[in-house]
């Protein structure tokens, strides 16, 4: 069973970690994205049936504290590093869906502890393709948002009018300290893409075909500017293939962790 635990990764930023698998499994850092710690807890149940797994609920999200010079992806990257290093964990595989592949990517390009030994990027922002620009999720009604993430949206449509209103109220939590983190400029990091020729740990880059949030162009110049990147598109799956394809998703995560041990 998982247990959580409360880090503290700097003087006045704590973190609440999930973790569980066996102590002398492979460390694996689990990365959520916008729509919180819920769409990665299948790849993060799967993983600890071998591997050490860290679940980290970013700062503000699900009614968690965010200090308020914490407005950046960077600062979410620096704080995951040090939680890396206070643990002293190494050859850690990190795995990020949406946002948290972009905070993994952010986290590569600063890693001079050396403590990252593959990454996989599953659907991330984080970067511009210019002819495909990212959907302003912000401005999408909740129905539009569902068409532009899902391959099946119909399957997977929640209407916020049926939720209740502690969980509708975590939800606007959350964006708005998405808002806040990556609302300007808009879901990428102008230099990020340039920076990541010199990360040469093996980087996963998995895609939903259908994503159109982020569509697959964006896995595409991921993987061509890192040092060493791999594209692998999933079919019939849109922004969390974890979610509308597991089998094929965990499948892919599960090889990469081979290779890289």
């Amino acid at each position: 069973m998982p247990t959580d635990h409360t880090s503290q990764v700097s003087a006045d930023l704590s973190v609440i970690v999930s973790e569980a698998g066996p102590e002398t499994g492979r460390p694996v850092l689990v990365l959520h994205g916008g729509g919180g710690p819920a769409t990665v807890a299948g790849i993060a149940g799967h993983l600890s049936r071998s591997a050490r797994t860290l679940t980290p609920v970013h700062p503000g999200w699900d009614g968690t504290p965010r200090p308020d010079w914490c407005t950046g992806v960077d600062d979410l990257a620096l704080a995951y590093l040090h939680l890396l290093e206070d643990r002293d964990l190494r050859d850690v595989l990190v795995v990020g869906s949406s946002l948290g592949g972009w905070i993994a990517a952010e986290m590569a390009v600063r890693d001079g502890g050396r403590r990252i030994g593959g990454l996989v990027l599953i659907d991330a922002v984080g970067v511009y393709v210019e002819a495909e620009p990212i959907a302003d999720y912000f401005a999408l009604d909740p129905r539009a948002a569902a068409e532009l993430s899902w391959h099946e949206p119909d399957r997977y449509f929640i209407d916020p009018a049926a939720l209740p209103a502690d969980q509708l109220a975590v939800r606007q939590g959350n964006m708005a300290t998405m808002r806040v983190l990556a609302g300007d400029p808009y879901m990428h990091d102008p230099k990020l893409l340039r920076r990541l020729g010199r990360v040469r740990r093996p980087a996963l880059l998995l895609w939903g075909e259908s994503d159109r949030i982020v569509t697959p162009a964006y896995g595409a110049a991921y993987a061509a500017a890192f040092g060493n990147g791999r594209l692998e598109v999933i079919p019939k799956a849109g922004h969390l293939p974890q979610i509308e394809q597991p089998e094929a998703t965990l499948a892919l995560i599960d090889s990469h962790l081979r290779q890289t041990s």
